[in-house]
């Protein structure tokens, strides 16, 4: 595998992901329409994405692809003519998915059809309705409480008509058809960590990852919550066994710790790569599998059980910006961004190279030193240990990251040692279906 930090200069990479976040942060975003094609053609500058299109009214397992949902503009204007808000200035100002309205209408009539914060009076919440069909708008509390009372005129010039679900996937080929899925939702509107630090983090990862010798095949989903993945999953499945690994992204900005969440089966390749390598990870934490979240809750459904765990900082629903207005550009950092690319590729390099071997040599240890392997006069570094772990558990049944576990090794250090070993003739790769 290449050297990372050299392939993504990453002095300057959090800066660069920092500067795309803020070229997306406007784009009116939802479920479907023109924003998400907008969103994946600047993602598409860089990276070849392909874009899929799923009809509306095309059934998806137990679900339905809705209707189109496109917002050209949406104002509320006092009875004095002032705009009291205006989707210009946010996207979290109109309810998800409203129905287009242009009217007049008393205070009362009005509330009615507003929704601020539960919690705190100066944030305006993100609010979606995609299964019920109605109007609103979003504000603070602390706004709604001032509106004096007169007759206000509403405006959300919208449609809602038959199109179809956006998404985007990018295919990086390697040396076998076992594949490495990595998704995340591009649904969301002015929200930057919930969820444009994925959509960033994948876009960083597919340069990463491109043009590269790699062992998997490497499938990258950019699409709307549950119903993308979904989408996703009827489209492959009759190819789902050869999703080996798979983790969900999402909220990788902010300042808090590095977290996995374990696949439903627990025990996968990619569960034991993402802990090792989050166990080098000062602060970050390991949780169980549960059925709620984001979309791995589709990817690891009984009927799929696919190898998937979640990449996260502080996940949705535990920070207090989440589905709000203060979920901003101040709430991502640079180094907070460019950890969790560290982090997710350092989950790549394990499971690109961890592999099984088998001692040629196996009664006995063999001779090291007439191989140059080893240290006639000891200078304290002890740079056999490596050798002699690797040698002895390589019986075709231990893998090199449960080497270097038991070993409390890194594993780069018990991987060098197995390619030295097999190229003094002493190892061989064995053969096996799935790491």
């Amino acid at each position: 595998m290449p050297d990372w930090d050299s392939v993504l200069v990453l002095e300057t990479v959090g800066e660069e992901l920092v500067a795309l976040m803020r070229e997306l942060f406007a784009i009116p975003r939802s479920l479907t329409g023109d924003g998400v094609r907008d969103t994946l053609a600047v993602l598409g500058r860089d990276v070849p994405i392909e874009i899929v299109e799923t009809p509306s009214g095309t059934k998806v397992f137990d679900w339905v692809v809705p209707r189109e949902w496109n917002l050209r503009a949406a104002w509320i204007e006092g009875p004095r003519g002032e705009r009291i808000v205006d989707a210009a200035d946010s996207p979290l100002h109109v309810l998800g998915y409203s129905l287009p309205v242009d009217g007049v209408m008393s205070l009362d009539e009005l509330r009615g059809h507003i929704f601020t914060h539960p919690e705190d009076p100066d944030l305006v919440p993100y609010r979606t309705s995609y299964w019920e069909e109605q109007w609103g708008f979003c504000m603070s509390r602390r706004l709604l409480d001032a509106l004096e009372e007169g007759a206000y005129r509403v405006v959300i010039d919208a449609d809602l008509e038959d199109g179809s679900l956006t998404s985007g996937e990018l295919t990086i080929p390697g040396a076998t058809d076992a594949e490495f899925l990595i998704s995340t939702y591009v649904c969301h509107p002015a929200l930057a960590n919930d969820n444009l630090s994925g959509v960033v983090l994948l876009w960083a990862l597919a340069r990463a990852l491109a043009g590269r010798q790699l062992m998997h095949t490497y499938r990258l989903l950019w699409s709307p919550g549950t119903l993308g993945p979904l989408c996703w999953l009827a489209r492959n499945r009759d190819r789902l066994d050869r999703v080996r690994h798979g983790l969900v992204v999402s909220c990788v900005g902010d300042p808090g710790p590095l977290r996995y969440k374990r696949s439903r089966r627990g025990d996968t390749a990619i569960d034991r790569a993402a802990s090792y390598v989050l166990a080098g990870e000062p602060g970050s934490l390991v949780t169980e599998w549960k059925p709620s979240g984001g979309d791995e809750r589709q990817f690891c459904s009984p009927g799929f059980d696919l190898p998937v765990g979640t990449l996260s900082r502080t996940p949705h629903g535990l920070f207090p910006e989440y589905h709000s207005s203060a979920d901003d550009l101040t709430l991502v950092t640079p180094e907070a961004l460019v950890s969790s690319l560290r982090t997710a590729l350092a989950i790549v390099d394990v499971v690109e190279t961890n592999a099984r071997y088998l001692n040629l040599s196996p009664y006995g240890e063999p001779q090291l030193g007439r191989r140059g392997l080893y240290q006639s006069v000891p200078d304290g570094t002890n740079p056999e240990a490596a050798l002699l772990w690797v040698l002895n558990l390589s019986d075709g049944s231990h893998d090199l990251l449960e080497i270097a576990e038991r070993s409390g090794l890194p594993f780069e250090a018990v991987r060098q040692a197995a390619a030295t070993l097999e190229g003094h003739d002493l190892l061989e790769q064995a053969p096996t279906d799935e790491i």
